[in-house]
């Protein structure tokens, strides 16, 4: 029965705020997620944080036993760590390492709701997956609707001609943690003729952005 419930998914990285958000639901939705890594014996990568929903998710994947890597900028971490830090915490030059390192070390991709580094962290794993740099599925965890403005408006851009069919496809939604993660399993990437024959550094494919890191917490 064990074996049943492992996922094909070794780490996922989770994108997230900082901030708890105004709904409990909010709050809710990612310590259920947490749960829901462990229960499918699933690694946690995220932006290092302890504070909001960051700290939420990764407390519930530690608390579960499962191992928790946090990726952040020396700079940012003053502001996103309080008090002991959770799991393994990996300290890295800036923004563009963080995502690179945090890219590098997931099987998968799951935004839940946050701000502006949510979402730039989210479009950018989705520009690469559309450039064919990764074949990561990536998903959103929709609470509440929280992302029908966003769904809307990237079917807006497909209706216009700037995202194709095929692109839009990139993303996973749903509005449960257990229905999210089952979906991303059975995602099967699709690309088009322009990009399945792009050929890219193999350095940027690996996200190895030359950066110099340092392990703070283990």
């Amino acid at each position: 029965m064990e074996e049943e419930k492992r996922s094909k998914f070794k780490r996922i990285c989770v994108f997230c705020g900082s901030s708890s958000g105004k709904k409990p639901t909010y709050q809710e939705a990612a310590t259920e997620l947490g749960k829901q890594l462990v229960e499918k014996g699933i690694d946690l990568v995220y932006g290092g944080g302890s504070v909001g929903l960051m700290g939420l998710v990764s407390q519930a994947v530690h608390d579960g036993g499962r191992h928790v890597l946090g990726v952040i900028p020396r700079t940012l971490m003053p502001r996103e760590i309080t008090g002991e830090t959770i799991g393994e915490v990996r300290a890295v030059s800036g923004m563009h390492q963080r995502k690179a390192e945090m890219a590098r070390q997931a099987d998968a991709f799951i935004a839940l709701p946050g701000g502006y580094g949510t979402l730039e962290e989210l479009l950018e794993v989705i520009t690469w997956a559309q450039l064919g740099i990764h074949r990561k599925p990536v998903g959103l965890l929709n609470v509440e609707g929280y992302y029908n403005s966003l769904l809307s408006f990237l079917d807006k851009a497909v209706d216009e001609g700037f995202i194709s069919p095929i692109a839009r496809k990139i993303i996973v939604s749903a509005q449960t943690a257990q229905q999210l993660v089952k979906q991303l399993e059975e995602h099967i990437p699709e690309t088009d003729e322009i990009t399945s024959n792009l050929i890219w550094d193999e350095g940027i494919q690996r996200f190895n952005y030359t950066t110099t890191e340092s392990e703070v917490s283990t």
